[in-house]
């Protein structure tokens, strides 16, 4: 059993056990790994924003806390099944952790019969796998920092033709596809908006150099094809407004 797999399989029986909670020990010998094994997939748990509880006296151990669970969202099976299989869908470099934290929140708050339920939705559901090169997770997450925080980024890109330049860029989005995740920018050296996959930048890293003042920020398109907004599922009035 791999770690995601033991992280999840320890919130299940930390759901089965109930009020009684496990110890550390308990789970260790339950996973045939060490206590403090454990004792780190606890604290990955409790940083991943699961709701543990310590309990106290002689046989102490770890529940999972009620109170501080999601019960008032009242997912439905089917909810939570479509909330599985966005989330895996669109698993990426940069929101991967994030992803399998908000997913293990989930499974942590739901009462047992509905995750069953969801879990035989989600078990219908294959998703097609399109393999596409994985960014360098360090270098993702500095150009994803550029994105957020609107800084000028020096970058190395290899184009398709195997040619590696040097060049400072604007970054604006990043752009998340079947076939590789891309970073769409305003290029110094060609003036113009420019496109780079990801997986082609081999190095970067912030300047100290500002971006143009009162930039129009253009709605990026790659490869002709038009790019969606995700935000837009944060918002109640666009989703009120968008036909089911």
């Amino acid at each position: 059993m791999n770690r995601i797999d033991r992280l999840y399989a320890v919130v299940e029986e930390l759901r089965a056990a109930g009020p009684r909670g496990r110890t550390a020990r308990q789970l260790a010998g339950h996973f045939e790994v060490s206590v403090r094994t454990i004792e780190r997939d606890l604290s990955a748990l409790g940083q991943a924003g699961v709701p543990l509880a310590t309990k106290q006296g002689r046989a102490g151990g770890f529940t999972l806390d009620r109170s501080m669970s999601l019960p008032p969202l009242n997912f439905t099976p089917r909810e939570a099944a479509a909330v599985a299989v966005a989330l895996t869908r669109g698993e990426h470099v940069l929101f991967r952790r994030d992803a399998r934290s908000a997913l293990l929140k989930i499974v942590a708050a739901m009462p047992e019969r509905s995750l069953a339920e969801a879990r035989a939705t989600a078990e219908k559901v294959r998703l097609l796998v399109q393999p596409a090169a994985d960014p360098d997770a360090e270098i993702a997450e500095r150009i994803w920092r550029a994105v957020r925080d609107n800084h000028v980024l020096r970058i190395r890109y290899i184009d398709v033709g195997g040619v590696e330049t040097e060049r400072e860029v604007e970054p604006q989005h990043v752009v998340v596809g079947p076939n590789g995740s891309y970073l769409t920018a305003w290029c110094h050296l060609r003036e113009d908006e420019r496109v780079f996959r990801l997986d082609r930048i081999t190095h970067a890293e912030r300047t100290a150099s500002l971006p143009r003042p009162q930039r129009i920020v253009p709605e990026p398109v790659v490869d002709g094809h038009e790019t969606k907004l995700p935000a837009s599922a944060l918002r109640p009035e666009v989703l009120l407004r968008t036909p089911t």
